[in-house]
């Protein structure tokens, strides 16, 4: 591996062990055994090199476990399947998560990564939208992609939350598939009458 190879491996390794926000510039160079000054000449700052190492991390996971759960099953349990392999990578991969949030919480202060974690945001509700709806990412619909996407994510991050602060009390698949079915049929209860 060259220079920038190690730097990326050596920022990944520090996301690991020490999470966004106390990683300095010294851990990543310690870590990737190289010279502090050859984080500047690759990427220019810090937190340029850990942002594209958290988001490679996050690519890497969209690609295996990350993704929903596809044959086999009625619709509802392959849900519930997707979302309890979810709440494992939650505990397996809980530095990941961590780095997320330490992330999110930088980018408050950075109109660049904020920027880029509004894009994922996007692209994420396109691709669960589209899986959701059964169709191509190209033939999704933008109301689908708001609705769908959006209430996914929604649910990925409070789910996420709760699995980092509580991890015996998470919802499982099961009970957060009943729970949208219990949603639905509230929603559809007829308004109640004065009388």
């Amino acid at each position: 591996m060259g220079n920038r190879e190690d730097l990326l491996a050596g920022a990944r390794r520090c996301l690991e062990e020490k999470g966004y926000a106390r990683t300095t510039v010294r851990d990543i160079a310690s870590a990737a055994e190289v010279s502090m000054a050859a984080i500047g000449y690759h990427f220019g700052s810090r937190e340029a090199l850990l942002n594209q190492a958290l988001f490679a991390a996050m690519d890497d996971w969209a690609a295996g476990s990350g993704r929903l759960a596809g044959q086999g099953g009625t619709a509802a349990e392959r849900y519930a399947d997707t979302w309890d392999r979810k709440i494992r990578d939650f505990l397996d991969m809980r530095w990941l998560w961590i780095a997320n949030i330490e992330a999110f919480v930088h980018a408050q202060s950075s109109p660049e990564l904020l920027a880029a974690l509004a894009e994922g945001q996007r692209r994420s509700r396109r691709m669960v939208a589209a899986h959701l709806a059964g169709v191509s990412e190209e033939a999704v619909t933008d109301e689908d992609v708001r609705a769908l996407g959006s209430v996914h994510l929604a649910l990925l991050s409070g789910v996420m939350v709760q699995a980092l602060t509580d991890p015996g009390q998470a919802p499982t698949g099961a009970e957060l598939t009943q729970g949208l079915r219990r949603m639905v049929e509230l929603l559809e209860e007829p308004a109640p009458t004065d009388g």
